[in-house]
């Protein structure tokens, strides 16, 4: 992984499998939350950047299927169930309510590994129509390698920086609402907090935009949020 880190959280209750979760992700290069209970995960969903979900069905306060839709309710990022649960229609619940994928107990390493890189994957494409590589003034972010350079030469940013930079490319040309972005980067917890997103978005403009005091790609859409004006083919800059 050449970018920042994809941070995942793990919910499950059994310790041992959480803990040899926890250790398998960290050794292939994932930061990792962890929650033992659907209450403790939808805190730590709420405030923190989560990348990716991997959540058990089978939970102690509350069934998993549960979590998946509270946390639909306001995320878009992916989600990949682990359970014992074989039967059909329990898979079917889990992935009609909004589950990515569905790894069953038990479970090696490396077909787990492989879903979640293909979940990543899919995120990075969903909203660019099969681009994963937007391009603005000289700056190319690639979605799916988590990685941003200008003309050619990388650009390291924060884990919060990037997040924030991956929603406005993935919505690139539209307007993304600023409460939307408070979700998406910071959890629901932060939804009225928007002098973060003012701190941040001046940070990008400082790393990114040949003139920070006059942006032409960060652009902010006043009372609404913020927009991200990429290239096209026909027209390599903005108007």
């Amino acid at each position: 992984m050449t970018g920042p880190r994809p941070q995942v959280l793990v919910v499950e209750d059994e310790a041992a499998i959480r803990r040899m979760l926890v250790s398998t992700l960290e050794l292939e290069g994932y930061q990792v939350q962890q929650a033992s209970t659907a209450r403790e995960g939808e805190a730590l969903a709420g405030n923190r950047r989560i990348d990716l979900f991997l959540i058990d069905l089978g939970l102690p306060d509350r069934d998993g299927i549960e979590l998946i839709r509270r946390l639909r309710a306001w995320t878009r990022r992916p989600i990949v169930v682990l359970s014992a649960r074989t039967h059909e229609s329990q898979k079917v619940e889990a992935l009609d309510v909004g589950a990515d994928d569905y790894v069953t107990k038990p479970f090696g390493v490396a077909e787990l590994h492989a879903r979640l890189r293909v979940a990543l994957r899919h995120a990075a494409r969903t909203a660019g129509a099969g681009e994963t590589v937007v391009r603005f003034g000289g700056v190319a972010v690639d979605l799916a390698a988590r990685a941003v350079s200008r003309d050619g030469e990388a650009i390291r940013l924060t884990a919060t920086q990037w997040r924030l930079l991956e929603v406005l490319a993935r919505h690139a040309g539209r307007v993304v609402t600023a409460h939307q972005l408070l979700h998406e980067v910071w959890g629901p917890g932060h939804r009225d907090q928007g002098h973060y997103l003012r701190i941040y978005v001046r940070q990008l403009r400082q790393r990114l935009e040949t003139d920070p005091s006059r942006p032409q790609h960060l652009i902010t859409e006043t009372g609404l949020g913020y927009r991200l004006l990429v290239d096209t083919p026909d027209h390599p800059g903005p108007a």
